[in-house]
Parts: structure tokens; C-alpha cells; sequence
């Protein structure tokens, strides 16, 4: 059946210009190879097996994401779209910081025919004007493939317009909800990077104990009990795609009914929206395809709300109690896997720092330790902020170095493992690609591609290449750059010291000076739509020579430069 969704992608009707610039042969020297981190994201289909997530192989897989949330809101899109920080560029960048995984919250609004993407940045983003919100998130998902990664799609809100209890409002039933995860399973059949779905975000309670109106799990009322409706959506699912892994939240009473302090009646252990499976040993989730589960809790800090056992005096001894009672016993009694798909902080107080770290030492290390997404990337999270700050680009290191430890890169993407003894150096060699993606009056921005073809890993790489006089370095991301006279240098950056076999890290930056100084040699391919002569367009940046360095030397890689612009320039739409 063809997805609702499939059409014909938007064309640009601007005029483009190719130029292809002649290549030179690159130096590569390597260092001590570190082992590959294990599991990585596997290949194939997941599913699972008791605790564990395991790939087409029966390889250990561990999820170690990241949430790159907007799609679910009124721009039905992702955020930072409007940045400078181009989508690939953002998407590089989590790669080679060790997020293996992306998870992307969507409302229903977001999937309907007709729906608009807004807040994009075409002047940065000229690939995506036009695009409708599925054609932007088919783009995401092919690109972050191509890096490696995984994509789990988070059915976050039934609208736009914000959070709800349960799954279904009067506006969006609860067959529009299933029959949109129908619709999003066909249309990603057979695509294996996009994994499974999780299929509601933070199911929780509502009312209060004895007149309870939120989702509960094992109560029975098909109109509230959570558990059966994650049965009822997740074999719909299954049954157009069995491949896909159902990831399940928790709620945050069992009962659905808030505690009242008033009413005389126990109140039961509650927990963060989402995050309370304590139910789940007793009343499971019961899916007709075998090794397809996978529970999916939230967890937060003070900068989300400030908890009672943040308070007890024995915090942060007293945690992990708390994680075992709520979810963490699904784990350790090898029940089924756990992939934590919400957990942040904004790190503003120790005990968020405290807390943090205390978790992700519960999670485990190495490819056994349990799965998660953390929130998020964006900065724009009011009660956690982002990996990326505000410029959507510059990494908070103070999160990024908690979770590093415990970030199993994708290959392709980048990140360091750990380190072995120095093997018999053997040769290796390299690709390298040289692309301009925008340009203004005095400037430009570019990337460079590098690429390890090679059969050893690449410790501490540097990259040079000479730029015409004139241009000096603006600002660089994925790398540490520098300049000398003519002579850009781009070194492995402190979180991602290695490229592995097979992967590549996309090395951009903005430069001032003369837009498109001439290229030494190149080959001009105009293609016009019309009979009119085609604009004038300035042209690339030549790159003279390149090299990569590490300690063992490898020969024969080539720079491939290739550049596209627009004939006509595009001004950034207005953003928020």
C-alpha cells in the first residue's frame, strides 16, 4: 500500500551551477589503533532478547541517543532548523559526540496530508524550502543512515497544541492514533534505520483517587488502562511491520488518580510522567510477535520538579531503590530490556549533577548496560536546556563529559573507544570530499569530508589544506581549527579523537575574505531551466593540498571538491 505520505518530492527551480575541482593525492600517517566500541547499532532489524536488544546477527546492541524534539510542536519541524548550523552539520555532530540513536518526538498534526513545516532557515537550509514535515524527517532518517544511526519515532502529542493524559482526545480518537502508526510503518518499510515506535509520550495520571480520569496500567478500563492500549496499538503495528520494536512508556500512578493527602486512602508509590513501570511484572505488555518489547521510562531532575526523595537525607544512596522499584527491576530480572527515552537537566545544582551521574552509572557500561535517549539536543528545552547551546552548535561540555563514558558510537559517526596495544602499523587510505553549502557578500561557509577507507583506526587525526590569500578562518565546528598563513588545519576534537574504519567526520566552517576566490582548474557544468542566459555565479574555493596525519603514513586517497549554488540568492524566512 503506498503511504499517504509518498509523492513527488519538491523540486528547486533554481538554476544550479557543478563546478568539480581536479584533486590531489593525500598523505596519511596513523596512530595506535583503539579497539571499535562494542555493539555499536548492529545491522538489520532489532529485536530483543530477555534483557537485551540484539541486532539481525544476535549481536548485543546498545541505544546510546539523543532527542531532537520540534516536530511535535507548531512547527511541525525540527528546531534549530532556523539556526546558521546547517541539519547535516547537526546530524555530524552528534554522530561523532557518540549518539547512536536519534529519537523524534511528532504530534498527529505533524503527519497529516497538507501539514506545513515552518521556522526553517532556507538560506542555510536551501534543500529543505518546500519540503513538507515527512519530507524533511525522510531526509533526516536517510542522512543519519547514512552515519550509522537509529531512529525511534516518538508519537509525542496527539496536536500541537500540547501534552495529554491518555492517547486520544476528542479531536484524534484513538483510531487516528493507530491508523497513523499504520501509515508511518508502511511508509518506512523495509528502511532498517528507522527501528520501532514509541507509541505515547508520558502517559499519567489525572484526578485524584477515588474519581481517577488518567491513564492507569492493570485497572482494566479500556478507556484508561495504558497497558491495553500499548497492546492494541503495538499489534496494529506489528501487524503491518513485525520487524519494528514496540517501545513502551510507563505511567506515573498506576491507579490514573493523583495523590490526595485528604481522602484518607494509602497513596500509592507515583513517579515522573512516563517513568512508573512498577505495574508491568504483574500486567505486561503482551504483543503478538515474540522479542518486540522494549519498556521505555522517563527519568528527571530538580529542574524539572524537585521530587520528595531528592530530599532524603541518604540522596543519592536511596536511587537506586528508586530506579529498581520503578523500573529498574525489568532490567535485573531479565524480563525485558529497558531504553530510558527521556532523562535531562539543565546541571544548574549539584544535585542534578549528582543525580546525573549517579544514573548513568545505574544505566551500566559498555554495549550490556541499558539503553537511552537523553534530552535533548535542543537548547530550547525550558527545564533542561540542550547538548548544543545556544547557537546550536558550541557543546556543552559540562553534560557531554557525564555521558561520554557511556556513548557507544555509530559507525560512521565518530567517538572514541578504548584503547588496545599498538598494532603492527599497516598501510591505510583516505577520501576526502570538498563541498561550499552557503555564501554571502565577503564570505562563505564549507566543508570538508574525511573519510578513513582504510582497515585501521585513525588516533588523534589532523587535516591542512591551503586556501587563496585573503581568507581567513571564521568559526568551525566537528574539529579544532586553526589557521597559519594560507593554511587551514582541522585536528580530532577532544571528544572524538578516533575515526574508525568506515567513517567519515564532516568538518565545516565559515571563512571571510573574497566569497569564491578562482579555482586552479576546474570544470564549469551550467544547467538553466530556461532560455534566458544563465546567472553569473562566483565560484568555489580551490582547495590546493590536503593532508591527514597520524603516525603511519597512507597514500592514494583524492579530494573530490564539488560546489552548488543557487543562481538566485535566498534570504532566511522569518523565524522564531
Amino acid at each position: 500500500m503506498k503511504s499517504p505520505w509518498i509523492g513527488g518530492r519538491w523540486q528547486a527551480a533554481l538554476t544550479a551551477v557543478a563546478v568539480t575541482v581536479t584533486t590531489t593525492a593525500l598523505a596519511v600517517t596513523l596512530g595506535s589503533a583503539p579497539a571499535q566500541a562494542a555493539g555499536g547499532t548492529g545491522v538489520g532489524y532489532l529485536h530483543t532478547s530477555g534483557n537485551k536488544i540484539v541486532d539481525s546477527t544476535g549481536a548485543t546492541v546498545r541505544l546510546t541517543g539523543i532527542n531532537w524534539f520540534g516536530m511535535e510542536t507548531d512547527n511541525k519541524t525540527f528546531h534549530g532548523l532556523w539556526s546558521s548550523n546547517p541539519w547535516r552539520s547537526q546530524l555530524d555532530l552528534m554522530a561523532s559526540l557518540g549518539y547512536n540513536t536519534l529519537r523524534v518526538p511528532f504530534s498527529d498534526d505533524a503527519v497529516k496530508p497538507g501539514a506545513v513545516a515552518t521556522s526553517v532557515n532556507t538560506y542555510t537550509n536551501p534543500d529543505l524550502a518546500g519540503l513538507s514535515p515527512m519530507q524533511i524527517l525522510d531526509k533526516v532518517v536517510d542522512y543519519a543512515g547514512t552515519k550509522g544511526m537509529r531512529v525511534i519515532l516518538d508519537r509525542h502529542r496527539p496536536t500541537s497544541a500540547g501534552q495529554t493524559a491518555l492517547w486520544y482526545t476528542a479531536a484524534v480518537p484513538e483510531s487516528t492514533w493507530i491508523n497513523d502508526w499504520k501509515n508511518l510503518a508502511q511508509h518506512y518499510a523495509g528502511n532498517t534505520t528507522v527501528i520501532g515506535a514509541d507509541l505515547h509520550n508520558e502517559p499519567h495520571a489525572d484526578g485524584t483517587e477515588p474519581n481517577s480520569t488518567g491513564a492507569c496500567w492493570g485497572c482494566g478500563d479500556t478507556a484508561r488502562d495504558w497497558r491495553l492500549a500499548a497492546e492494541r496499538a503495538g499489534n496494529a503495528i506489528l501487524g503491518v511491520q513485525p520487524n519494528w520494536l514496540i517501545f513502551v512508556e510507563g505511567v506515573s500512578c498506576p491507579s490514573g488518580g493523583n495523590a490526595n493527602a485528604w481522602d484518607n486512602i494509602p497513596d500509592e508509590p507515583c513517579g515522573w510522567w512516563g517513568g512508573n513501570l512498577s505495574k508491568a511484572r504483574d500486567f505486561p505488555v503482551r504483543l503478538n510477535v515474540a522479542n518486540r518489547l522494549v519498556y521505555s521510562p522517563h527519568e528527571y531532575a530538580t529542574s524539572v520538579y524537585r521530587q520528595s526523595w531528592f530530599d532524603d537525607p541518604t540522596y543519592p544512596a536511596n536511587m537506586p531503590a528508586i530506579w529498581d522499584r520503578f523500573w529498574g527491576y525489568l532490567h535485573k530480572e531479565n524480563i525485558a530490556p529497558i531504553m530510558m527515552g527521556e532523562f535531562g537537566t539543565t546541571l544548574a545544582g549539584n544535585t542534578d549533577k549528582i543525580w546525573l551521574q549517579e544514573l548513568m552509572k545505574y544505566t551500566g557500561t559498555g554495549v550490556n548496560g541499558m539503553s537511552f535517549t537523553y534530552w535533548s539536543w535542543n537548547p530550547n528545552s525550558g527545564d533542561t536546556g540542550g547538548i548544543v547551546k545556544d547557537d546550536w552548535t558550541t557543546v556543552d561540555q559540562a553534560k557531554q563529559s557525564i555521558l561520554q563514558p557511556y556513548l557507544i558510537p555509530p559507525v560512521g559517526g565518530g567517538g572514541s573507544g578504548t584503547p588496545t596495544p599498538t598494532p603492527t602499523p599497516t598501510s591505510a587510505t583516505c577520501g576526502t570530499t570538498y563541498a561550499v553549502t552557503n555564501s554571502w557578500s565577503g564570505g562563505f561557509q564549507a566543508e570538508l569530508t574525511v573519510k578513513n577507507n582504510g582497515t585501521a583506526s585513525w588516533k588523534n587525526w589532523s587535516v591542512s589544506w591551503s586556501m587563496p590569500s585573503g581568507v581567513s578562518l571564521g568559526s568551525g565546528w566537528n574539529a579544532t581549527l586553526t589557521q597559519s598563513g594560507s593554511t587551514f588545519t582541522a585536528k580530532a576534537p577532544s571528544h572524538a579523537t578516533t575515526l574508525a574504519p568506515g567513517q567519515s567526520v564532516v568538518v565545516g566552517f565559515t571563512a571571510n575574505g573574497p566569497s569564491y576566490p578562482r579555482p586552479v582548474r576546474s570544470h564549469l557544468h551550467v544547467a538553466a531551466r530556461s532560455r534566458r542566459p544563465p546567472a553569473r555565479v562566483p565560484e568555489a574555493p580551490h582547495v590546493r593540498d590536503i593532508r591527514v596525519r597520524g603516525p603511519e603514513k597512507c597514500e592514494g586517497g583524492r579530494i573530490a571538491s564539488a560546489f552548488a549554488m543557487w543562481a538566485s540568492a535566498r534570504r532566511p524566512t522569518r523565524i522564531r
